[in-house]
């Protein structure tokens, strides 16, 4: 073991910023352990229907705070793109021809996905499953494509998001947001944050790359410290929702649409990952520790396109071996439904370590595992 270990440290370039992967892989965690955590798939009356703790629950919004992590995987992901276009400027390749080895990558896991749960989807129907058991099941497995849409679409814009600053993306999220919320403007107007709102952390994580990341303490602080306190001023004078996420049956979403709330949260999650960075960078000097972000890395699509599934196949066995279960099929109204939910989720963990055994190929293609070691460069 120490031999495969000491492999992977030796093949990585001196170049890799193994901070950044780092990051990348906690924001992977952040939300598949958010999506299980407020998640749940309730038996009622014969169907499945999705429910969220949050809503019983709205205390728990702090859980929230701490694992919706989208905001730096968009910084992560602007840094790396920048970083990598760069390169292929330097090396004369067209940006077409970049942009395609990228989308490549990012949607060859997709392929699977959609076959397997097309396949599934169809079985429910033909079985005489109910349309609102389907359509829970299908909407929790599918709805980590818009994520993949919305990146596709930021990818393409990498050369214009590196030039751009970001109070330029943040305005226009906040312009929405006063129209649609305070003036009674469109409803879909919103969609406009979709690219608006993300494109503030991934143009900050691509501005980074191309004049370089900020090193002083100083302004991280500002940066985190800024989105937080304004996070909180929207929150608490603004009447934004205190979650980070989606909750059913609630007036205001803050992701969806992402609103000018999630964004300046999103800007305080970059400042506190810069902050990591360094400590991230030593601790990441031990081979051990930097072969298991190495390695989640290598899977990171594989594992945010199935973990939704990893928890569904768990529900259903569970219906299959003992009728409604707590914490798993149970309403999630108190405290002993979060006690159960905990003590799921090391089998979820166990069932997504399966679907990443049997789908990661189509996430490396026919590389090598050690090619990661040069992945999204």
């Amino acid at each position: 073991m120490r031999d495969v270990l000491l492999r992977i440290d030796a093949a990585t370039p001196a170049t890799r910023d193994r901070g950044i992967d780092a990051l990348r892989a906690l924001a992977i965690l952040g939300v598949v352990l958010g999506h299980w955590l407020v998640t749940a798939l309730v038996v009622d009356s014969g169907t499945l229907r999705a429910a969220s703790p949050l809503h019983y629950m709205p205390a728990l919004a702090p859980v929230s705070w701490a694992l919706q992590t989208l905001a730096v995987f968009f910084f992560v992901g602007g840094y790396v793109a920048a970083r990598g276009h760069a390169s292929a400027r330097a090396a004369r390749t067209p940006h077409a021809r970049w942009l395609r080895a990228r989308l490549d990558r990012l949607f060859r896991p997709v392929a699977a996905v959609l076959a397997v749960w097309a396949a599934v989807l169809g079985v429910l129907l033909a079985s005489g499953a109910g349309y609102v058991t389907v359509r829970a099941l299908g909407k929790l497995a599918l709805s980590p494509l818009w994520f993949l849409l919305v990146f596709a679409v930021l990818t393409a814009a990498t050369p214009l998001a590196a030039r751009l600053h970001p109070l330029w993306p943040l305005a226009v999220t906040g312009c929405v947001d006063l129209w649609r919320l305070r003036f009674d403007g469109p409803a879909a107007l919103g969609w406009v944050n979709v690219a608006a709102g993300w494109l503030v952390p991934y143009a900050l994580g691509a501005r980074g790359a191309r004049r370089g990341l900020p090193g002083r303490r100083t302004a991280c602080v500002l940066l985190g410290g800024g989105g937080a306190a304004a996070t909180a001023g929207l929150v608490l004078a603004a009447g934004y929702p205190a979650a980070m996420v989606g909750v059913p049956g609630a007036a205001v979403s803050n992701l969806d649409p992402p609103t000018l709330a999630a964004v300046t949260f999103g800007l305080a999650q970059c400042g506190a990952a810069l902050l990591l960075l360094g400590p991230l960078r030593r601790a990441l000097r031990r081979p051990a520790a930097w072969a298991a972000v190495a390695l989640l890395n290598l899977s990171a699509m594989t594992v945010f396109l199935w973990h939704q599934t990893a928890m569904m196949a768990v529900s259903a066995l569970g219906l299959l071996a003992g009728g409604a279960l707590p914490g798993l099929h149970t309403l999630p109204d108190g405290g002993g439904w979060v006690a159960a939910r905990l003590l799921w989720l090391p089998l979820f963990a166990a069932v997504l370590l399966v679907c990443r055994a049997a789908f990661q190929t189509y996430e490396r293609g026919r590389t090598r595992q050690a090619r990661y070691l040069g992945w999204g460069e």
